[in-house]
Formats: C-alpha cells, sequence, structure tokens
C-alpha cells in the first residue's frame, strides 16, 4: 500500500509541475510574463495560463495512472 501511496504522490507532482512548466513556457513564448512589475493583463493571463497547465498536467497524470491501473489488473 505504501508504494501505491507514493506512486500516486509523485505522479501528481510530476504531472502538476509539469504542467505549470509547459503553461509558462508557452505564456513566456506569446508574451506573457508573469514576472513582470505589477498586475497588468499579460501578468495575470500568464498567472492563469500556469494554472490551468498545472490542473491540466495533474488530471494527465491522474488518467495515466488509471489506464496503467486498468491494464495492470487485465
Amino acid at each position: 500500500m505504501d508504494k501505491s501511496l507514493l506512486i500516486e504522490g509523485l505522479s501528481d507532482a510530476v504531472g502538476f509541475i509539469g504542467g505549470a512548466l509547459l503553461g509558462f513556457w508557452l505564456g513566456r513564448l506569446v508574451g506573457l510574463d508573469i514576472f513582470s512589475a505589477g498586475y497588468n493583463n499579460a501578468s495575470i493571463a500568464g498567472i492563469v495560463l500556469v494554472g490551468v497547465g498545472g490542473g491540466g498536467g495533474l488530471q494527465l497524470a491522474r488518467r495515466w495512472r488509471k489506464n496503467s491501473n486498468a491494464k495492470s489488473k487485465d
């Protein structure tokens, strides 16, 4: 049971961080800087993109884990 919890935690973390980094770099590609001085529209949009990327990466990690568990049970 401990191994499955470790795999769950690590896959969630990797999915979230990977998705957030992907969102960050996509934002930088289109000119959105989350670290700009003050909160302008570009920085808010960049922050939203990082959040959406992190959430999407987390959901992809959970879907991957679910499919992996289903294949191992077959």
